[in-house]
């Protein structure tokens, strides 16, 4: 499946559908106050600067709406109600912003002449663009139900139940079973019923490698209801990979209350587990947010960062910010930086954490600890874009390493940016040892579990509160 060549078809089509749109639109606007139009077409209309500029401009403004929305992700897993309902949602808000900022000024026979160009520029836009999106969803649609494209797809599991999953598939959808490419042995599973119709392609420990080496879109989790503790495990594994889709077997309970959600009539009802994340739309508004509202911190406390330079500088020999080596989004490292709050050189060889009664922590370190103030200059990793204002604080690869063999699921902090304050920050404050850091760890699995642009305005006024307050740990 070319997910470039699919993308290209929706954007080609999308700027097709904004430049008809326009040109009919356009010329009934012209009609509608000069009925002799057609008698001199060629000076009237296509003369016209306004015809030339909405063509190129009006194709750039829906393109970015859709990019803005998140039209574009996934094109291959849309449904066609679905893209009726994106579709009729982002063209009516889209056209309502375009016709207040651009029809309003027009001249008009009367003011019912508003409401029915309204109508008109949502009605052409709409269909416009829909068409095309139904005709690529359908086409689309219709070469997975015939198995020229499909998904690859592992099973994991190896005994009767994974056999029984594995036929079922089959048995509903035959066109999947030459995109099932194999199984994997989880621990402690000794039955191999499975590998009479399967190839085992490795052990659970290698699932990430697996997945890789096999390019696998879709995992199927068939292991009996005991086992359900590996989902962590496996959610673990793949990490970053929010293109992998995972499908677990149902138990009762999930019926009950409304977890297995079917795209299909006919397919096997399994839940399907997605590792959260925001909205493209809201992706962009928390990068503006990060930018402006950084900006605007660094303006505002100039005269606390000269404060706390003079302070740092005062209070022991060193250096006044402190760099660190954390690690970030995707494991990627970064340089943190701080203002000092120990004396220079407080570590040498092995990373140490801090705890209340450190004695490397000068008297003005400890007060800046307390209100968060020898963070502010990571104002600046944010406008750099190494660390956002909100998202789980970046550790050192030294205790990541430590953290892992007891909570292996720390490795999905990795899949979002860090932030300078946390949902774990606000409720925890500082770790002083590796378990602390552990209970903290499910503040922040906590947050990724209710990551929106609420939790994080929530977030960043409890870390005012206690700014203000003094009240940090």
């Amino acid at each position: 499946m070319n997910k470039t060549r699919k993308l290209f078809y929706y954007v080609l089509f999308d700027i097709l559908s904004a430049m008809f749109t326009w040109f009919i639109f356009f010329i009934y606007r012209k009609y509608n106050i000069d009925r002799s139009l057609f008698e001199h077409f060629s000076f009237s209309v296509l003369q016209d600067t306004k015809l030339y500029i909405g063509i190129v401009a009006l194709p750039i403004y829906w393109v970015f709406l859709h990019t803005f929305i998140g039209s574009y992700t996934n094109p291959f897993r849309k449904s066609r109600l679905h893209e009726l309902e994106i579709t009729l949602l982002t063209t009516f808000f889209g056209t309502l912003l375009f016709f207040f900022i651009f029809i309003l000024d027009d001249i008009v026979n009367s003011p019912f002449d508003y409401i029915k160009y309204f109508i008109i520029l949502l009605f052409l836009q709409f269909i416009l663009t829909y068409i095309p999106r139904l005709l690529i969803t359908t086409i689309t649609i219709k070469k997975i139900n015939s198995g020229k494209i499909g998904y690859k797809t592992l099973i994991i599991g190896s005994d009767i139940l994974a056999l029984n999953i594995y036929q079922n598939i089959i048995k509903q959808t035959p066109y999947v079973e030459k995109f099932i490419l194999g199984y994997v042995q989880v621990p402690e599973e000794q039955d191999e019923s499975i590998a009479s119709r399967l190839s085992c392609l490795g052990s659970l420990e290698n699932l990430a490698s697996i997945v890789k080496e096999f390019q696998i879109n879709e995992l199927v989790i068939a292991v009996q209801n005991g086992k359900r503790k590996l989902i962590e495990t496996i959610i673990t594994s793949i990490g970053d990979n929010r293109d992998l889709l995972l499908k677990i077997i149902p138990q009762s309970q999930d019926f009950l209350i409304g977890n297995v959600k079917l795209s299909a009539i006919l397919q096997e009802p399994l839940i399907s587990v997605a590792t959260k994340d925001l909205p493209v739309w809201q992706h962009w508004i928390k990068r503006f947010m990060d930018i402006s509202f950084s900006t605007l911190a660094i303006i505002i406390l100039s005269p606390i960062y000269i404060f706390c330079a003079i302070g740092v500088k005062l209070s022991s020999k060193g250096a006044i910010f402190y760099l660190q080596e954390r690690i970030g989004l995707c494991s990627k490292p970064f340089q943190i930086i701080k203002f000092r709050s120990m004396v220079a050189n407080a570590e040498t060889d092995t990373p140490l954490l801090s705890s209340k009664s450190d004695p490397r922590i000068t008297k003005f370190g400890s007060f800046m600890r307390k209100t968060r103030l020898d963070e502010i200059p990571q104002f600046i990793n944010v406008l750099l874009g190494n660390m956002s204002l909100v998202g789980p604080r970046p550790e050192r690869q030294y205790y990541i390493d430590q953290i892992v063999k007891v909570a292996p699921h720390y490795k999905l902090l990795l899949t979002v940016k860090p932030g300078m304050t946390s949902w774990g920050q606000v409720k925890f404050g500082y770790a002083e040892n590796i378990d602390e850091m552990v209970e903290r760890l499910k503040w922040d699995i906590l947050y990724l579990d209710n990551m929106s642009l609420q939790t994080d305005i929530k977030i960043l006024i409890y870390t005012a509160l206690i700014v203000i307050k003094g009240s940090g740990k």
